[in-house]
């Protein structure tokens, strides 16, 4: 079957890699801080950003605990980690934070040692210009002889800049200080952790340490590495941290945390400012997202230390375990799949973002063939399926829903102002059984896939009834929608037939 590609906004960048120099050569040195990854890593439309990040917050659970002296967040493109981001910031918002300290990573300055803290009085994104704290800036350079200014660090960062419009839709009044620790030396981010605790602990402020998880391997590979990484923060160790990053036993595990300094840093900072209690509150990776590659991914995680008796809760972790076989989808689950298809076309429709798919069911994390079909008063707008099983259901309607909205290329890409007038159907498909006679296809019941020459179609079980076809004439509109001469199935086709169970918005 033809795989379709989705029109993303530069979103493979987004998903993890540094911007090249010249991607800024036409900006002036002053004192704003210009956003450089906006358009890329989220989107430029202020609106369309500001709800983005209210439609990822929405998203995300409140767990109980003290008022958290820092977090842990991703920077990879909203499409990709914005809901982990969300999972975090949900633990602070509506607490009372006045500064917040974004630990970045130096993805940019090669030669750079030390500690930097940018030489601006504000950072800007679509969102309008954020102010950078002074008075906490001057106290670090005083008493940190590791610390620097430096614009160039800086300016072409965006492990800092995804963190900025978040913080600015959830505290619209606070200020920031942008901090790159570089290379990741425990001596040096241990010495720097201890100072910025020392010149915080009479703030109202929030740490933001801010990375990404592992790099490169498959999903499952990602998932069991990232778990320790997650482990080896919440035990408050930095030999045990350090030992860890160094493990790479998963094939394709480029780096388990490119914010390593960053964390160890931060880690160092809170512990000192009494944090003992650690809550994973979100995980994913990028293959978890409708638009992921589950082959190569990156990591992503969401963390909040705090005040309290010092314990772990790892529940973000859980997964439901699939069902053996398939069985007949509950109400409640066919009403959370066309839930989940609808939402994921509405939100990459007016914010550039789609949601994650998590806590599902879990017969839903059962792998099955699906097709995604849309109308619009009726008439087809669209229909994309994997005939064959390919990833757990939840996901698979995400991403077959926002391709059959974008990507079949028998029509135009759908628009935000026909979300209204579309009707979803999604019909989940048995497994190909291959028959020797034609006559063996039962119109109404099958489903038909014809090979043949090198060329190949589907129809689905309620084609055929939709158009009032017999057998005959199911078939050779299949053979015409092959490319091939109608009555081809007559001779050296081969025909595999399957069932569906097919429900859709009208009739939930």
């Amino acid at each position: 079957m033809k795989k379709f590609s989705i029109p993303l906004f530069s979103v493979f960048i987004a998903l993890f890699v540094y911007i090249p120099s010249g991607a800024c050569s036409d900006l002036k040195l002053s004192g704003i801080r210009q956003p450089v990854v906006a358009g890329q890593f989220y989107p430029s439309d202020p609106s369309k950003l500001e709800q983005a990040i209210r439609q990822f917050i929405r998203e995300s659970v409140a767990i109980p605990m003290e008022d958290p002296v820092a977090v842990v967040v991703p920077h990879a493109g909203y499409i990709y980690s914005g809901q982990i981001c969300a999972d975090a910031y949900r633990q602070v918002m509506n607490r009372n934070y006045e500064v917040f300290v974004i630990l970045g990573v130096n993805h940019t300055t090669a030669g750079f040692h030390g500690v930097s803290l940018a030489d601006y009085e504000s950072f800007r994104t679509p969102l309008g210009d954020i102010q950078i704290d002074e008075t906490v800036t001057a106290e670090l350079l005083a008493q940190c002889s590791d610390c620097v200014r430096s614009r160039e660090v800086h300016l072409r960062e965006h492990s800092i800049e995804v963190q900025v419009p978040f913080i600015q839709v959830l505290f619209p009044d606070a200020k920031i200080v942008p901090v790159i620790i570089h290379p990741p030396d425990p001596d040096l981010c241990i010495r720097f952790g201890k100072t910025l605790a020392d010149v915080l602990k009479n703030k109202k402020a929030l740490i933001i340490i801010s990375t990404d998880l592992s790099h490169y391997p498959d999903s499952a590979d990602a998932f069991q590495a990232d778990r320790e990484t997650l482990q080896a923060i919440a035990d408050w160790n930095p030999d045990k941290f350090v030992s860890v990053m160094r493990n790479l036993n998963a094939p394709n595990l480029n780096t388990r945390a490119c914010g390593e300094a960053a964390i160890l840093s931060g880690i160092t900072a809170a512990g000192a400012l009494g944090a003992k209690h650690v809550v994973i509150a979100g995980y994913s990776n990028s293959g978890d997202v409708a638009l992921g590659d589950r082959t190569r991914v990156v990591g992503y995680g969401a963390l909040a230390l705090a005040p309290g008796r010092a314990r772990i809760d790892t529940a973000a972790l859980n997964r439901p375990q699939p069902p053996a076989k398939a069985t007949p989808l509950e109400d409640s689950e066919k009403r959370i799949l066309l839930s989940f298809a609808r939402k994921t076309i509405h939100q990459y429709l007016t914010t550039q973002t789609v949601p994650l798919a998590r806590n599902f069911p879990a017969r839903l994390s059962f792998r099955q063939g699906v097709f995604v079909t849309l109308r619009n008063k009726g008439l087809l707008r669209g229909c994309i399926g994997n005939i064959l099983p390919r990833d757990e259901l939840g996901r698979t309607v995400g991403t077959l829903a926002l391709q059959a909205a974008l990507n079949d290329p028998r029509f135009r890409p759908v628009e935000a102002k026909e979300l209204d007038d579309l009707e979803i159907e999604i019909s989940l498909l048995t497994p190909l059984k291959l028959i020797s006679n034609p006559d063996q296809v039962v119109v109404g019941r099958d489903g038909v896939l014809l090979i043949k020459e090198g060329k190949s179609a589907v129809f689905l079980p309620q084609v055929a009834p939709e158009n009032n076809w017999n057998r005959t004439e199911m078939l050779d509109n299949l053979c015409v929608k092959a490319e091939l001469p109608a009555g081809c199935w007559r001779q050296d086709a081969k025909l595999e037939i399957f069932q569906a169970e097919v429900f859709s918005e009208k009739n939930q």
